[in-house]
């Protein structure tokens, strides 16, 4: 159903299914298509409460009919996950697409997610499907394990996967060696067993010096 035109165009094949996809994303088409405008991130109350309290201003469309859609953000890399009733955590920034079948919502982040200006949440995609996420550059798909552990800079954070724990870890940034901090910096640990997506270009957020 997903595959990539381009390392930037997703191109995703439909018969008479849906897909789930980022607001103004959806470059061309052909065929007969049906669009629909979705509340946001989450799904239900829970979703629209957090993204009211969070002021996190993702917006879905549902694209559904016979045909070829094609999607792509401000030319950034298209990177394809494939899930397998396991959850994906994204930054809502950085998710283009999802299956019409696989659900979204939200889940608590703590400190990192506030320190992005993202908001308490991020967004959460689970089931048996693919996704497509939004890298500024090719992202680069990193192991976490029991024996080694993951420390990542939260402007390089794209998503994770897995039996893994996030904690805040304050200290030294990377940008206290390139001479660029200003204040109480810190990073994102991750331990247990999965998976992280980082991207080899951080955005532009306040997430290095507090």
């Amino acid at each position: 159903m997903f595959r990539l035109q381009s390392s930037k165009v997703l191109a995703v094949d439909m018969t008479g299914d849906a897909v789930k996809a980022k607001n103004g994303s959806m470059v061309a088409y052909d065929g007969d298509m049906a669009f629909k405008k979705l509340s946001g991130g989450g799904e239900g109350l829970r979703g629209m409460v957090t993204r009211r309290l969070t002021g996190e201003q993702m917006t879905l469309m549902e694209v559904k009919g016979h045909g070829t859609c094609f999607f792509a953000d401000r030319a950034s890399e298209i990177n394809l996950v494939s899930l397998q009733g396991d959850k994906l955590y994204v930054e809502s920034s950085n998710l283009l697409a999802t299956d019409g079948g696989l659900r979204t919502g939200t889940s608590f982040t703590g400190l990192r997610g506030a320190s992005q200006g993202n908001g308490l949440f991020t967004t959460t995609i689970e089931g048996h499907g693919q996704a497509a996420l939004l890298s500024d550059g090719p992202a680069v798909l990193l192991r976490v394990s029991p024996q080694y552990p993951l420390t990542v800079d939260p402007g390089a954070y794209v998503a994770h996967q897995g039996n893994v724990r996030q904690s805040f870890q304050s200290g030294v940034s990377f940008r206290t060696f390139m001479g660029e901090g200003g204040g109480e910096a810190f990073q994102i640990r991750f331990e247990g067993d999965g998976l992280v997506y980082v991207q080899p270009s951080e955005r532009n957020t306040i997430a290095g010096d507090v």
